[in-house]
């Protein structure tokens, strides 16, 4: 070897300076990641409002089968290639169909990283470490990157078969140490004081018949500072996308939205409570249609003839 040109990308004597990534020093996400790219995409542009990602949030999208989440994933990357192009994306799909890996390596602009469900668990887990990493190693250099994951259950359950027992059996058959490294994983997420973020948004499985998949969901939704659900009643009622609007919510979202935004989403979430879930959304979706973007839904919503007609026909609906 003669000499080094680059060190991942970098010159050599960046990496010199760099701080290793267990030395940065984390702090609250305060850089709002705009999603919204499309008028008629309600998915990105309710995220925006009622669960704001920012860059470094550790955010979980908790959903039952079938539900469109893998969908979401992908309106959510678009947000992020539109809007933020200075963005390093990273897609890692585990344990997965071949035709969606497929799908979303056309769909997706960014980096995709797949092991499909007829490999060996000991694969699923080698790319996913192997993402990680990847993407710890551009937080270093100061960079923003945003790793979406679909799935933390498909790569929990690698690693509760691949773990050796440790004599400890939690429910659903669930060894004690397999969620020491998806743990990890999800914790890797964070803003850092010296520049540069992580952020990781994975979904979850639920409403699965399967005591290890809730037990799984259990163990991590107090780690995450932001969830997204969506509901198996909604998408029974063919509602997408089929999102809890009262449910859905971001921890310190006053660091992330404008204080004028902030006031409005607020005075949105109170007056959305009085509802059901169905209703709540379907209002939503109905006036997102009548406004190109979230900044005119945040206008006119403050219009008192808006509301009041929207209370007249809450009002004269029974409760689902």
């Amino acid at each position: 070897m003669l000499q080094i040109d680059k060190v991942n990308g970098e010159a050599p004597e960046a990496v010199k300076q760099k701080i290793l990534f267990k030395n940065l020093t984390p702090i609250h996400p305060y850089e709002k990641l705009k999603l919204e790219h499309s008028q008629s995409e309600y998915g990105t542009r309710m995220v925006d409002l009622i669960a704001p990602i920012g860059k470094g949030q550790r955010s979980l999208i908790v959903a039952p089968p079938y539900s469109g989440k893998t969908t979401l994933l992908k309106n959510i990357a678009a947000g992020i290639e539109a809007n933020h192009p200075e963005v390093i994306l990273i897609f890692l799909l585990i344990d997965e169909r071949p035709e969606e890996v497929t799908d979303v390596a056309r769909s997706v602009k960014g980096e995709v990283i797949s092991s499909t469900f007829d490999e060996h668990p000991e694969r699923h887990i080698q790319v996913a470490e192997m993402a990680i990493e990847k993407a710890k190693r551009w937080a270093e250099y100061g960079k923003d990157v945003v790793v979406l994951l679909d799935s933390m259950t498909r790569l929990a359950r690698a690693h509760n078969v691949m773990t050796p027992h440790s004599g400890k059996t939690l429910s659903g058959g669930l060894d004690a140490m397999a969620f020491l490294k998806p743990r990890q994983f999800c914790g890797a997420a964070r803003k850092f004081e010296e520049g540069g973020s992580l952020t990781v948004i994975a979904s979850v499985l639920v409403d699965t018949e399967s005591r290890q998949d809730e037990h799984i969901y259990e163990e991590f939704k107090g780690t995450a500072n932001m969830e997204i659900h969506m509901e198996r009643a909604l998408l029974d009622l063919r509602i997408y996308p089929p999102i809890n609007v009262g449910k859905s919510k971001t921890r310190r979202e006053e660091l992330l939205l404008a204080p004028d935004v902030l006031n409005k989403v607020w005075v949105l979430r109170k007056f959305t409570s009085q509802m059901d879930s169905a209703e709540s959304l379907e209002m939503l979706i109905e006036q997102f249609s009548k406004t190109d973007t979230n900044a005119e839904f945040l206008e006119r919503m403050v219009d008192n003839a808006t509301y009041s007609n929207v209370s007249a026909r809450t009002n004269a609906r029974p409760k689902r």
